[in-house]
């Protein structure tokens, strides 16, 4: 069973793949945002439940409304210039360009503890880091995109 948290593009799983700790965030040296605001109904959740390894911000709701949750931040950065550029189920790499050039890279992941029981009412948390660097650089070898 799995329980959309946006459509196609970020899912948290329930029971059929579990996930013991937070997806892994792109980069081990991520830095946190610093200008994405709280949006109702999430609250601050200033240690990520102790289930995320890295710097992030995050935050948490109910697990019923994390969807709906995500899905006002993914709106909410779009305004601000940044689209959705790859993912997988529980996470989304945005990209924003830079007016000198290259682009600013920003990841959102989806998590839960699966140690607890999973219900509508339990926490689901959104986390989200920048990814450092030039994230439209072609890798070695190879030409910008």
């Amino acid at each position: 069973m799995l329980v959309s948290l946006m459509t196609a593009s970020l899912m948290l799983a329930a029971q059929d793949a579990p996930v013991t700790t937070a997806p892994p965030l792109a980069d081990a040296s991520v830095a946190i945002p610093s200008d994405l605001p709280v949006l109702a109904p999430a609250v601050v959740s200033p240690d990520c439940g102790g289930l995320l390894k890295a710097a992030a911000f995050c935050v948490t709701a109910r697990m019923d409304q994390t969807g709906g949750v995500a899905e006002a931040y993914l709106a909410h950065l779009e305004q601000q210039g940044w689209l959705a550029a790859d993912g997988d189920d529980n996470r989304v790499i945005l990209v924003k360009r830079r007016e000198a050039g290259g682009c600013d890279g920003l990841q959102m992941v989806a998590f839960y503890d699966t140690e607890k029981p999973q219900a509508a009412e339990a926490p689901a948390f959104l986390g989200f880091a920048t990814i450092p660097g030039d994230v439209c650089a072609a890798p070695s070898g190879g030409t910008a995109q």
